[in-house]
């Protein structure tokens, strides 16, 4: 009988795969579709981007960019320092704690409270892939968000406040994976971390999508460069995760990636009224 359970394991393995699935087919826009006018626009802003690790290789990205698109010329500074926010500029720093969301979201309401509010045109943080782990209540995390949004919202009305869904980190599905899926297991550490980032960021599409700006980091991450999606299932669901090319190390972003990640960014904010 072990024998045979042993058989019976290896060639539902064998039919499976170790890939992500790849579904659907999205085409993302350039910054070739932007015209030098919106270039010039966004460089009159006062832009802050409160961020850690990931936000630093997007920032590298952008600078990636500027060297290769001279028509986008933007002052980026490191700073969260309210005086500086008298002239145009691209400021970022880092905000909270890393794997402590709402430590992230309190630092950015309080820079915004310290003088920022209403003296920057933009302003937006994001949280770190590591923040939203397989045992995060999503739900909680996201209603402290957005009471502290809504509450930054109705302060400061001369700033627009842009949502950031939650990064992901690649899947890796081993034959172990399998057979946990073949045994019907509940937890699946494997999954756990990126199903936690997929309710988030379905609790924060659900509350602003077409009524509050939102840059979809996650949508970028999840897509290849042939407009196809990195997924997997379980129980019957489908959830995004960071397609393999992005990263070096599952979820930090490398030179391709934050590029990417970068250049949509950018196209947002020339798009954002």
């Amino acid at each position: 009988m072990k024998l045979i359970l042993v058989l019976s394991l290896f060639l539902l393995l064998a039919g499976c795969g170790g890939d992500e699935m790849q579904i659907n087919h999205a085409k993302l826009p350039s910054i070739k579709d932007i015209p030098n006018s919106s270039w010039e626009k966004l460089s009159q802003k006062k832009i802050y981007f409160g961020h850690q690790s990931v936000g630093f290789n997007i920032i590298d990205g952008i600078k990636d960019l500027m060297k290769e698109n001279p028509q986008i010329k933007l002052n980026i500074v490191e700073t969260s320092e309210h005086k500086d926010f008298e002239n145009p500029m691209f400021a970022h720093s880092r905000v909270g704690s890393n794997k402590d969301p709402k430590s992230k979201t309190d630092a950015f309401a309080s820079l915004m409270d310290k003088g920022i509010g209403d003296r920057a045109d933009i302003a937006f943080f994001k949280f770190c892939y590591v923040d939203i782990s397989g045992q995060t209540d999503a739900q909680e995390i996201f209603t402290h968000y957005k009471d502290t949004l809504a509450r930054l919202r109705a302060k400061y009305p001369k700033t627009a406040f842009v949502h950031v869904t939650v990064p992901l980190s690649t899947t890796k599905i081993t034959w172990k994976t399998r057979i946990k899926e073949i045994l019907g297991k509940d937890e699946i550490w494997e999954y756990d971390a990126n199903i936690r980032k997929n309710e988030f960021n379905d609790l924060l599409r659900k509350e602003y999508s077409g009524k509050e700006p939102i840059f979809d980091l996650a949508y970028v991450e999840s897509t290849f460069p042939d407009g196809r999606r990195s997924t997997f299932t379980k129980a019957g669901e489908t959830y995004y995760s960071m397609a393999p090319e992005y990263t070096y190390d599952d979820g930090h972003l490398n030179e391709t990636g934050r590029k990417r990640a970068a250049e949509q960014l950018l196209v947002f904010l020339a798009n954002l009224n």
